[in-house]
């Protein structure tokens, strides 16, 4: 049976905690009921938080895993704790929009929910302290945080993520508008998707009457953050 005692604190981010393991090929990963918006710049939390985003992320990876994208994911320990293969981050966010929101909407002068054509990648080098700023992947690889083809793949795999979860959340009554997706680096060199699929680094509106079922309930202080979070777990665990 897999020891999993927690171990050393290896890193700690806005949501997520994450701990070594006996096992060094191994992290446990514990998520935190801490809410962050705007950069950290604005801050909160509410009890259950952690243990919904564990039990979304940990409801979906193993559908992404049987459709052919690899992920970290090895198993759901506690309501807030996950066993995960220990990876190295690579520190480029990737952003896939499937419909104009946020700053993309606001940066371009467009209405916020313009459907757009095609899903539009985006990447962001990962730095809280400078804002999570877009870069290119000319940038990636002249900085040296990843190769031309970690780069593609990286691209073609969040293609695939959004090719299964838009039809997913379809048939359960949500649009699904864009997402933030992080990748790690297993010992192989393999690329695999880490981090967490949840409403923290999702854009969910219900398909019916618009309603945002996601962060930005916190981000603009629209009220009901619990509830929407609580009906996006219920939804995925629909049969």
């Amino acid at each position: 049976m897999t020891d999993t005692t927690r171990g050393e604190l290896r890193y700690e981010g806005k949501a997520k905690r994450v701990y070594a393991t006996p096992n060094p090929t191994e992290y446990l990963v514990e998520y935190k009921d801490e809410a962050t918006a705007f950069n950290a710049q604005k801050r909160g939390s509410w009890v259950g938080k952690g243990a919904t985003n564990n039990a979304i992320t940990a409801a979906l990876y193993p559908k992404l895993e049987g459709v052919g994208i690899p992920t970290h994911f090895i198993a759901k320990l506690s309501d807030t704790e996950q066993l995960v293969k220990a990876v190295t981050i690579v520190p480029v966010e990737v952003i896939v929009r499937n419909v104009a929101a946020g700053s993309f909407a606001k940066k371009l002068g467009l209405e916020e929910g313009t459907p757009l054509a095609r899903p539009v990648v985006e990447y962001c080098y990962k730095s809280d302290a400078l804002g999570d700023p877009l870069i290119n992947t000319d940038t990636a690889v002249a900085l040296e945080w990843a190769t031309e083809g970690d780069m593609a793949r990286i691209r073609e795999l969040a293609l695939q993520v959004n090719g299964f979860l838009t039809p997913f959340f379809g048939q359960r009554g949500i649009r699904l508008i864009d997402f933030k997706l992080e990748f790690g680096k297993l010992p192989s060199g393999q690329l695999v998707l880490a981090d967490e699929i949840s409403p923290d680094t999702c854009r969910f509106w219900d398909a019916e009457t618009g309603e945002k079922m996601d962060k930005d309930r916190f981000r603009h202080d629209l009220g009901g953050v619990e509830e929407a979070y609580g009906e996006m777990l219920r939804r995925v665990e629909q049969a």
